[in-house]
């Protein structure tokens, strides 16, 4: 049988079903935690504004506190700066850089302590006015479930990933009702990967999470959008409003690192600076009440042009700052929300400026293009706003203005507002990837004909005849009517040989040592990870592992040549001259 025959489009992966089921688990439970954590901020929401002890959804703007409401975020960040430094410093930031330091930094293990401080904290900071979104906590938080779960159950670190993946995304699913988003947005920022192993576990638990939503949360697009058919022109004013999104994104991004960076150098410890922080947002809470909280009421106002361009101006001023000084104070909080609002109001104004444009297109298009940009994920973007709105007509001018956003980004910044963080902590992402030359080629294109030693062959004649003068390898199969016996090398004929065994077969003592080998139709990608484990240099190829038929020898050196053909791919250019006008037979 052809050694092709048994070769599939994918990896085999026995788990495969084990880890799907268990997604599916974990679709259910996060959003039974993304329900947990919209009631705990409506409840704190009501408690720091409305002393009442309510779940009802209220905006933080309807306070009667007057200037007193400048202190009350200052509350929340002093309670979870507490919270960081006594409880875990893990529940500080936004949620996505942490889930991805995680992932390939920490073999996706994640706490208990995450799992329930993270949505605790972030509900007493978005409820006591902070101007963050629940998206990063929830993703956080089902990133922890599933983590934990597949902990439980001694699963490997890959495993472990895509659990952990599959439990944010569903969480995402759930607050905002947007599956194929979620899925996006693991294949584009957490999976770093394309595998059955990977996508099929989250797109369960999306999937999962998204039948279940409407059980808890209700259903329907979260801001339902109805723009007119776009016209070619829309092209042009959809160039135009993604660079002008990509220039806010690079300028958010510089802007909160900045305020980090400020923040790092203050003389008190990082625990009070949430509070600090706070400050910030109390007083710009005092100017213009609607930035306070996760802000889906101005979302939707300026999705569908309700407010006036100077009140879009003022507030999206006040919330870009109080939103870049705290989370670059180190509190709790998400960024998806926050960039929806500021790109709408950015998308508002343009609307405004450009000849014959849509303001409402122009809302929802920059809202998208300023997220992608931000995040460097156009596709995640794209299909987000087609899920908050379900306006199908703005497909095209979305994918347009999010991928010339994330063009501009990719072109003026060196890593996005996500990997800057965890560049900051010593760590580099290359978020680039690609199917690896090893996984794409086999042993048997790479091995070279072997040179056998017989098995008859006593110790003392394989070192004189093969490990002298004239040695051509390091080490040689050993073969018995043509299957393969073992390996052997210098060090171990040199320890037979002080064994007083050199007058001894080879065979026989092959006997005693287990055989390691490649077997044809195995990648290279799989064969090199045996030699890494094993620390060897070179394996023999055999037919199949039942003949043990010696066909071959792969050694560390063959492994570099799928390199070869990589870089003639990557990097030779070629002008292909006189190509004929027909194909021929």
């Amino acid at each position: 049988m052809s050694s092709h025959a048994h070769r599939g489009d994918f990896a085999v992966n026995t788990a495969l079903l084990r880890i799907t089921l268990m997604a599916a688990v974990i679709g259910a439970l996060s959003t039974g935690a993304a329900y947990v954590l919209l009631d705990l901020i409506r409840l704190f929401t009501n408690l720091f504004f409305f002393q009442q002890f309510s779940i009802e959804n209220r905006s933080p703007a309807d306070h009667a506190l007057g200037a007193w409401v400048i202190v009350v975020p200052v509350i929340g960040g002093l309670i979870v700066g507490l919270m960081a430094r006594y409880g875990s410093d893990k529940i500080r930031g936004h949620g996505i850089p942490e889930a991805i330091e995680a992932i390939l930094f920490g073999k996706s293990r994640m706490s208990a302590k995450v799992a329930v401080l993270k949505p605790l904290s972030s509900g007493i900071v978005i409820g006591s006015g902070g101007p963050f979104g629940a998206e990063g906590p929830i993703i956080m938080t089902g990133g922890a479930i599933g983590s934990l779960l597949a902990q439980h159950f001694h699963m490997t670190a890959a495993e472990r990933k895509a659990l952990l993946v599959a439990g944010a995304t569903a969480g995402m699913t759930a607050v905002f009702g947007t599956p194929v988003a979620a899925v996006l947005l693991a294949v584009e920022l957490l999976l770093f990967e394309l595998r059955p192993r990977s996508l099929l576990p989250v797109a369960i638990a999306c999937a999962v999470a998204g039948f279940c939503r409407p059980l808890l949360m209700g259903s329907g697009p979260l801001f339902p959008l109805q723009t007119a058919d776009p016209s070619p022109l829309t092209l042009l004013w959809c160039v135009a409003a993604g660079i002008c999104s990509g220039a806010l994104a690079s300028l958010l991004s510089f802007a909160l690192y900045r305020v980090e960076d400020l923040f790092a150098k203050t003389p008190v410890h990082w625990m009070w600076w949430p509070a600090m922080g706070g400050l910030a947002v109390g007083i710009g809470g005092y100017l213009q009440p609607r930035a306070l909280g996760v802000g889906y009421d101005v979302i939707g106002d300026l999705l569908h042009n309700h407010l006036a361009l100077g009140v879009v101006v003022a507030l999206l001023a006040v919330k870009a700052v109080i939103w870049v000084i705290a989370l670059g104070s180190g509190t709790s909080g998400g960024v998806l929300a926050p960039l929806l609002m500021i790109g709408a109001g950015l998308g508002v104004a343009l609307g405004h400026v450009f000849p014959g444009a849509d303001p409402v297109l122009f809302a929802l298009v920059c809202m998208a293009a300023t997220l992608g940009g931000t995040m460097r994920a156009p596709l995640t973007a794209t299909v987000f706003a087609f899920g908050l709105t379900h306006d199908a007509n703005a497909l095209l001018p979305l994918l347009a203005t999010s991928a010339t956003a994330y063009g501009f980004t990719v072109l003026t910044m060196k890593r996005s507002i996500l990997t800057e963080k965890i560049a900051r902590r010593g760590y580099h992402i290359y978020r680039e990837y690609g199917i690896d030359p090893l996984e794409r080629h086999f042993v048997e294109e790479v091995m070279s004909l072997p040179v056998s030693i017989a098995a008859a062959r006593t110790v003392d004649e394989a070192m004189r005849d093969y490990f002298g003068p004239q040695q051509a390898h390091r080490a040689f199969p050993v073969v018995q009517d043509g299957r393969l016996l073992g390996m052997v090398d210098r060090a171990s004929l040199e320890a037979w040989h002080a064994a007083a065994s050199g007058g001894r077969a080879i065979g026989d003592l092959c006997a005693s040592v287990p055989v390691q080998r490649a077997v044809l139709g195995e990648n290279c990608r799989s064969v090199a990870t045996r030699m890494a484990r094993l620390r060897l240099e070179r394996l023999p190829v055999v037919r199949d592992a039942g003949s043990m038929e010696l066909v071959g020898i792969i050694a560390r050196s063959d492994l570099i040549k799928p390199s070869v053909v990589h870089f003639e791919e990557e990097e030779k250019r070629e002008r292909l001259l006189g190509l004929p006008w027909r194909s021929e037979p």
